[in-house]
């Protein structure tokens, strides 16, 4: 079923210009084009579209202009640091794994794409799982744009075999100098605030490797990042699905993660800012291969995820959220009473988003909305 790449792989440029070909005459188009540039004429994006040329002139052409358009509208700022690092490895003519928390489905990784863009690094493939692709449209514009498909809803033995294949082909991009790759740090968002690295996705990315333990994760040239949004994208989607999940079994409706996907790129976000880490260094990776079975594994994730907590940006919505979580004024040098104010009507005007029969008791969801923006201070400050 998975011994070979067509299932997975991006289009390539000339499947992108036929893919893209097909979007152009599809009605939403004109929506997004209203949507993404409302100074232009309706029919933009469409006459753009038919005319690309291939997977990087869609990038310089749709996708840089779009993602810049977006966050134009639905932010106060996109900032990133450490870009140096990115550079530095490009320069030395090496590909990268690029491996950051998760916060919203389709954003995190257009950004990394986006910032790399703008600096002038080659985009990175993005791997994005199976059950966002359903939609015929979507898949066509995302596999138009490096998106490497992670398969999901597998029998055991299909998943075996297809992250076997996943992480072949991740290796094989990156070592053959192809393309740099990016994967979120565990499958799905984070929706509680806590950003932890699935060591199911590390010993995914060890499959393929044929040499020690060191060598083979040191190949990858591994690079943290960390995304930190003021105003967390879904924030009262994720509360409601982790509420509603402690009540019971919880079943995704079909157009969940679509409404999801809308509702990231629309929501109004603040701040956004994107740390690139130091890539994980030789010695460090060492010191992890010199344990023995599993805990390997355990201590390469615990260094994963210092450095990606290392590479918060806290904004004042963490610290509000923090201490109202505790009932104390620990953090009230870092907003003022107004700004308190504000925030509290922000988290109940979000709560009220959730229909009344999903939030019997209010008390218990708000305090799991509050974890998505307080948590984040307590994992900085290990307390």
């Amino acid at each position: 079923m998975m011994d070979n790449f067509d299932l997975i792989r991006p289009y390539n440029d000339e499947e992108a210009r036929e893919a893209l070909g097909w979007v152009s005459g599809r009605f939403y188009v004109n929506v997004m084009s209203r949507y993404l540039f409302p100074d232009r004429p309706v029919s933009t994006l469409a006459t753009v579209l038919r005319n690309i040329k291939g997977v990087e002139d869609f990038q310089d052409k749709v996708m840089g202009p779009a993602v810049a358009s977006v966050m134009e509208k639905t932010s106060d700022g996109l900032s990133w640091e450490g870009m140096e690092h990115l550079h530095r490895l490009s320069a030395s003519g090496r590909k990268f794994l690029l491996i950051s928390n998760h916060r919203d489905i389709v954003l995190d990784p257009a950004l990394i794409d986006y910032v790399m863009w703008k600096e002038g690094v080659a985009t990175a493939r993005l791997c994005v799982g199976s059950n966002l692709l359903g939609v015929k449209l979507v898949r066509e514009i995302m596999r138009s744009n490096k998106i490497i498909t992670v398969m999901r809803g597998l029998s055991p033995r299909e998943t075996f075999h297809a992250s076997e294949n996943l992480s072949t082909f991740i290796r094989a991009s990156i070592t053959s100098g192809e393309s740099s790759v990016w994967i979120a740090q565990k499958e799905g968002r984070a929706k509680d605030g806590n950003d932890r690295t699935d060591q199911a996705v590390l010993k995914m990315l060890a499959m393929s490797g044929e040499s020690e333990f060191a060598a083979d994760f040191e190949e990858l040239s591994i690079v943290p990042l960390t995304f930190s949004y003021e105003y967390e994208s879904c924030d009262y989607l994720k509360a409601r699905e982790v509420y509603l999940r402690s009540l019971g079994p919880y079943k995704k409706k079909r157009m969940e993660d679509v409404r999801s996907i809308l509702t990231g790129i629309t929501q109004d976000k603040g701040h956004v800012h994107l740390t690139i880490g130091e890539p994980l260094s030789a010695e460090e990776i060492g010191q992890t291969a010199a344990l023995k079975g599993n805990a390997r594994f355990t201590a390469l994730r615990e260094l994963l995820d210092r450095r990606i907590i290392s590479g918060y940006r806290l904004w004042k919505t963490n610290y509000m959220a923090r201490d109202i979580m505790d009932g104390t004024s620990r953090f009230a040098d870092k907003y003022t009473p107004g700004e308190m104010a504000a925030f509290v009507q922000y988290v109940e005007s979000s709560l009220d988003k959730i229909k009344k029969r999903e939030r019997p008791d209010r008390d218990a969801l708000r305090n799991i909305f509050l974890q998505i923006y307080g948590n984040p201070v307590s994992a900085v400050l290990k307390d």
